[in-house]
C-alpha cells in the first residue's frame, strides 16, 4: 500500500511538474527503503511529505522493502539508485569489493531491540537462553541480523545454534511474536511499543533506542539509518546527492523544531496504523535517536567497524579504509560550513 500511495503521489506531482519548466527539469532518483513503517526510517518518508525533495530540486520515487538487505540488493542490482538503510552495510560489504558510501546520516543510534515473545515470558531471561531457539529478524543479512549475531557472540552463544527467521519489521513482526512462530526477535519502533502496549510484561533483552543503552551495548555511539549508495553513483551524480542531503538535513531540523504530534500529523495513515496513541508513544521514544546535523561521527563509524571485526573474520582481516565508506562533504554544504 505504501509503495502504491507514494507512487501515486509522485505521479500526481509529476503531472504538476510538467506545468513548470523548473520542476520539469528535476532529476529523478529512486530510493529503496528497508521497511518504511519503521520509525528508524521516518526522516526519509517525512522529507517527501514535507516537500523537501521537491524544494531541493529532485523528484524521488520510494520503493518499500521488508528489510535493509533487500533494499541494498535493489541498488546493487541497479533497480534503485540510493538505499535508505543502515550504514553498517557499507562496512560489511567493503571486503567483498562493493564500494558503498553513506552521504547523510539521520539516526545517531540504531534503535534495535532484542525482544522475547510474549509466549516465552519467564522462559527466556537472557541472551544465553536463546540457544536452540527461533529468533526473528527483518530479513536474513539485514542490520537486525547483524545485531543479533553480535549480541549472541558477545554473550558466548554460537550464532549457528539458533534458527534465524525473516519476519519483517511492522505488523508481520508483531504477528510472529504474538503467535509464537518465533521465540524472540530483533524489532524496532513502532512495532516494539505497539507490542509492549498489548503485553505490559514484555521482556526486552537489549535496547539501543537511547544513548545510554547504545553505549552499554556497543561501547560508543553507533550510527543507524543513512542514505547511502555506490561511490560511483555519487561521483556521477553530485547534484542529486547534494539535493537528497539538503532535503534530509532540512527535515532533521524540522523534526527537532516540532512536537511529536506535529510530526505524526505529517506521516501517512497507513504507516501510523489504527492505534495513534501507541504510535505517538513510539515516536516519542524514537525522537532522541534522530541526528541533529546529518553528519557521520568518525568514532561512530569506527564503532561499526569494531563490532563487525568481532563477528566477521572477513571484515577483521580486510583492513578497511573507513574514510571511503562515508563522506560529510555534502552535509557540510547543506549546513553552510563548506
Amino acid at each position: 500500500m505504501l509503495r502504491k500511495s507514494i507512487r501515486n503521489a509522485l505521479a500526481a506531482f509529476g503531472a504538476l511538474a510538467l506545468m513548470s519548466g523548473a520542476a520539469a527539469a528535476q532529476s529523478k532518483v529512486t530510493i529503496a527503503i528497508g521497511g518504511a513503517g519503521c520509525l528508524c526510517y521516518l526522516p526519509t518518508v517525512l522529507a517527501e511529505r514535507l516537500g523537501e525533495y521537491k524544494k531541493a530540486g529532485v523528484n524521488v520515487e520510494m520503493i518499500d522493502f521488508k528489510g535493509g538487505s533487500q533494499a541494498l540488493q535493489a541498488v546493487i542490482g541497479g533497480s534503485a539508485d540510493v538505499v535508505s538503510g543502515y550504514f553498517d552495510h557499507c562496512v560489511n560489504l567493503a571486503p567483498k569489493g562493493q564500494a558503498l558510501e553513506a552521504f547523510v546520516v539521520y539516526d545517531r543510534y540504531p534503535g534495535l531491540t532484542l525482544v522475547v515473545s510474549p509466549k516465552q515470558t519467564g522462559k527466556i531471561n537472557s541472551v544465553k537462553d536463546l540457544k536452540d531457539k527461533r529468533v526473528g529478524v527483518s530479513a536474513p543479512g539485514s542490520s537486525t541480523d547483524f545485531f543479533l549475531k553480535f549480541l549472541l557472540s558477545k554473550n558466548g552463544v554460537d550464532p549457528n545454534s539458533i534458527g534465524v527467521i525473516g519476519i519483517g519489521l511492522a505488523a508481520t513482526a508483531i504477528a510472529a511474536m504474538e503467535q509464537g512462530s518465533v521465540d524472540a526477535a530483533v524489532m524496532l519502533d513502532p512495532a516494539v511499543t505497539l507490542l509492549q502496549g498489548k503485553n505490559k510484561d514484555l521482556k526486552i533483552l537489549s535496547d539501543t533506542r537511547t544513548q545510554k543503552d547504545t553505549l552499554d551495548v556497543f561501547g560508543g555511539e553507533y550510527p543507524g539509518g543513512a542514505l547511502y549508495t555506490k561511490s560511483a553513483w555519487i561521483a556521477k551524480n553530485p547534484k542529486e546527492t547534494q539535493a537528497l542531503t539538503n532535503a534530509i538535513v532540512a527535515t532533521l531540523k524540522w523534526i527537532h523544531s516540532h512536537t511529536p504530534e506535529e510530526i505524526m500529523a505529517k506521516m501517512p495513515d497507513e504507516l501510523i496504523g489504527p492505534d495513534k496513541a501507541l504510535y505517538l508513544a513510539a515516536l516519542k521514544n524514537t525522537l532522541p535517536m534522530y541526528s541533529t546535523t546529518g553528519r557521520m561521527d568518525p568514532k561512530g563509524a569506527q564503532a561499526v567497524l569494531d563490532v563487525f571485526s568481532q563477528s566477521s573474520p572477513e571484515v577483521k582481516n580486510a583492513k578497511i579504509d573507513l574514510s571511503k565508506t562515508y563522506t560529510n562533504k555534502f552535509v557540510d554544504v547543506a549546513q553552510g560550513t563548506r
